[in-house]
């Protein structure tokens, strides 16, 4: 993957906005399952660098390396307690919109895991990840066919 354009110089303060989540997101979620939720809306995108860059920190924070295999297949796999089920499940909705909006089964099943401001913070990783993601693809371009 080449970049096409170098956003971070052309927009510092744009980034910085982008950026600006993070911090508090590491402060409230912990890391190894943060790490996990972008992984997976990261997949969804098929955003390689991101991919790779959560991966590479999901292990330097202490997650399972066959754990971070199953991320792919997290509803086939017994590697994930209710909790992450739900988590990665309300991921997957809030990536996709499928039908613009989030399933009512999946968001209470998420809510059943989460109290509302756990809830929020994940929403509020997800749409990040998601961001970064769009960027990621729209100023990079893959190798060639």
């Amino acid at each position: 993957m080449t970049q096409r354009l170098d956003y971070r110089a052309l927009s510092p303060d744009g980034v910085k906005g982008l950026f600006a989540s993070q911090p508090y997101l590491i402060k409230t979620l912990p890391r190894p399952f943060l790490d996990m939720i972008w992984i997976r809306v990261s997949q969804i995108n098929g955003c390689a660098y991101c991919v790779d860059q959560h991966v590479k920190d999901a292990l330097q924070h202490g997650s399972n390396e066959r754990k971070l295999h199953h991320v792919s297949i997290w509803w086939e796999s017994p590697l994930f307690d209710a909790k992450e089920q739900a988590a990665l499940a309300y991921a997957e909705a809030v990536t996709r919109l499928e039908h613009q909006r989030v399933a009512e089964d999946v968001y209470q099943a998420a809510k059943a895991q989460f109290d509302d401001r756990t809830l929020t913070d994940l929403t509020i990783a997800i749409v990040a990840m998601n961001a970064w993601n769009r960027l990621a693809i729209a100023m990079c371009k893959g190798a060639p066919a």
